[in-house]
C-alpha cells in the first residue's frame, strides 16, 4: 500500500500552542573544521520549525551525526548545527547533554547527538521514555531516518501524541506520485556503501525498467539477477565503477523518463577515484529524464562538482526534486512504507 500524504497526520493537526513539541530532525550533515559544509538538511527543517514557533510551541529537536556507535564522540557533537541553525533562526539555540538537564522553558533548544546513547539504536525504551519526558508531542520530520527501527523514530509514537513534520510530508507525497504514475522507462541506480540498499532490489524488480548498481555494492552481490539489473565493473581498487560501466550507464540513463539516484559510484572524495560518479551526475543533468537524487553522500558529490546551480533550476522547473534520504526512499518505494510511518499510523 502507497500511504497518500492526505491520509497521514500533520503537525498541523495537533494542538501545540503552549506546549512542548519534539521535533526528530535529520541534521546528519557534512562538516569540515568543526562547521557545517553543508546545511541543505537543516534549511529543509525551517518550515515545521517555523510553524511551531509561530504557534507558541517550545520546540525540543532531536537529531543524530554521524556513527558513533553508542559513545561519546566530540567531533561528532551537534554544535556546529546548532550554530548553523542559530544563524537562521537569529535565535539563540542552547545545547544540552543530558534530557535532565534540558531548559524546557527555552523556546527552542537542542539535545545531543541521539547516537551518543547506546539505547538510540538499541530502541530501547528506557531511553525513549527519558526523551518523551521532555514534551507534549513528537513530530517526525526526518524521513531520511526512519527506515530505522531506533527510539526515537519508532519509540517515542508509543509514548506521546505525534504527527509528520512538512518535508516528511512532502517526502512521501513527491514518492508516492512517482511509484504509482512515473515517466517510462524507470531507471535506479544505486550506490554507495551501505548495503542494505541492495535488500530492495527483488521488491523493485516489476516496477523498475533498469537498475543499476554501483559504488561499493557490487562487491556484495552474490547472486544472479534478470537482465534488467546490471552490475557495475570495479576498478583494481575497488573505489570506482570502471570507464565500460560508466559509458553503459550513461547510455540507459540517456534514455530514461524517471531516474532516482542514491550513492555515489565510488570515493568521489579522492580524485583518481572521481570519475565514475562526476559522469553519472552529469549524464542525470543531461538527461530529460524527471531526477530523484536522494542521500547525504550523493548531495556531497553534487556540491562538490558544482552542479548546484543546475541542481537548483532543474528543482525550480519540478522536472527534479532531491530527496533526504537514500536508502530509506528506496525502501518507501519497495513497501510503500516505512518503520517511522507505520509507527505513528499503528497509534
Amino acid at each position: 500500500m502507497i500511504f497518500q500524504m492526505e491520509k497521514l497526520p500533520s503537525v498541523k493537526d495537533l494542538s501545540v500552542g503552549q506546549k512542548t513539541v519534539l521535533l526528530r530532525t535529520n541534521y546528519d550533515v557534512p562538516l569540515k573544521e568543526e562547521q557545517v559544509a553543508d546545511g541543505t538538511r537543516i534549511d529543509e527543517s525551517l518550515p515545521t520549525i517555523n510553524y511551531l514557533l509561530g504557534r507558541q510551541a517550545r520546540v525540543i529537536l532531536l537529531s543524530h551525526l554521524g556513527r558513533p556507535e553508542g559513545k561519546i564522540n566530540p567531533s561528532l557533537s551537534l554544535k556546529p548545527v546548532a550554530q548553523y541553525l542559530s544563524h537562521l533562526l537569529k535565535k539563540e539555540i542552547p545545547l544540552f547533554f543530558k534530557t535532565e538537564e534540558v531548559d524546557k522553558g527555552q523556546p527552542i533548544a537542542m539535545l545531543e547527538n541521539l547516537r551518543f546513547w547506546p539505547g538510540e539504536e538499541a530502541n530501547d525504551l528506557n531511553f525513549a521514555q527519558s526523551l518523551a519526558s521532555l514534551g507534549d508531542f513528537f513530530v517526525n520530520d526526518a524521513f531520511a531516518c526512519s527506515h530505522r527501527q531506533h527510539a526515537s523514530i519508532v519509540g517515542l509514537p508509543k509514548l506521546l501524541p505525534s504527527a509528520f513534520g512538512f518535508d516528511f510530508l512532502k517526502e512521501v507525497e513527491v514518492l508516492s506520485e512517482i511509484k504509482e504514475k512515473p515517466y517510462r522507462p524507470v531507471t535506479l541506480i544505486l550506490g554507495g556503501a551501505k548495503k542494505d540498499k541492495l535488500e530492495v532490489i527483488e521488491k523493485l524488480l516489476n516496477w523498475a525498467d533498469k537498475i543499476l548498481i554501483g559504488g561499493k555494492l557490487p562487491q556484495w552481490v552474490s547472486k544472479s539477477y534478470p537482465e534488467k539489473v546490471i552490475v557495475a565493473q570495479l576498478n583494481p581498487q575497488g573505489k570506482d565503477i570502471t570507464l565500460e560501466s560508466t559509458n553503459q550507464f550513461k547510455e540507459i540513463i540517456s534514455l530514461s523518463g524517471t531516474i532516482l539516484w542514491a550513492g555515489p559510484m565510488g570515493v568521489f572524495e579522492e580524485i583518481e577515484n572521481e570519475e565514475g560518479t562526476k559522469q553519472i551526475a552529469q549524464a542525470i543533468l543531461a538527461s530529460q529524464a524527471f531526477k530523484v537524487v536522494g542521500g547525504g553522500d550523493t548531495e556531497a558529490a553534487l556540491t562538490k562538482f558544482n552542479l548546484e546551480a543546475k541542481i537548483d533550476f532543474f528543482v525550480k522547473q519540478q522536472t527534479m526534486f532531491i530527496s533526504s534520504g537514500g536508502g530509506a526512499m528506496f525502501e518507501f518505494l519497495a513497501k510503500g512504507t516505512l518503520p517511522g510511518i507505520e509507527a505513528i499510523e499503528q497509534k
